[in-house]
């Protein structure tokens, strides 16, 4: 077994609290319609309602690929969410927009290795998800 981890910080226009708002607390809605060629299935509780505990599972197109996270930690006033599998926050830019600071841990099971290849996939996947969901929230300001 390995442990795999990355760091990065993605920079969008939109505020912290409009981005938490879209990614986190409307996330399971918006992510698809914003996105839906990024092979989301569907995006469900099955415990919960996205508090501490809750189990969330997102269904890939692909109907044999899933994956369940468990909210470890979410908290609206200080825009941070933290859940099993990758652990995320906001905050303010300068510029009036949100910074997105991800850490990533892969932990393998057996010989299976995470390849360069597999984390920049990944990345780049977590990087146009945002920055669609930022470009929505823009074209679509809250009322």
């Amino acid at each position: 077994m390995g442990i795999f981890t990355y760091e990065y910080e993605v920079i969008t226009e939109i505020p912290s609290a409009q981005m938490f708002k879209a990614c986190i607390l409307d996330g399971e809605n918006l992510i698809p319609k914003v996105v839906p060629d990024q092979a989301f299935k569907s995006i469900d509780y099955i415990e919960g309602n996205g508090e501490p505990g809750s189990i969330k599972k997102i269904t890939f197109e692909e109907a044999s690929h899933y994956m369940m996270e468990k909210v470890e930690a979410s908290d609206k006033d200080e825009l941070v969410y933290s859940y099993s599998v990758i652990e995320g926050s906001l905050e303010p830019s300068l510029a009036g927009g949100s910074i997105s600071k991800i850490s990533c841990k892969y932990y393998t099971i057996g010989d299976f290795g995470i390849t360069e290849e597999g984390l920049k996939a990944g990345k780049e996947k977590a990087l146009q998800i945002l920055k669609a969901v930022d470009a929505y929230v823009l074209a679509n300001p809250p009322h």
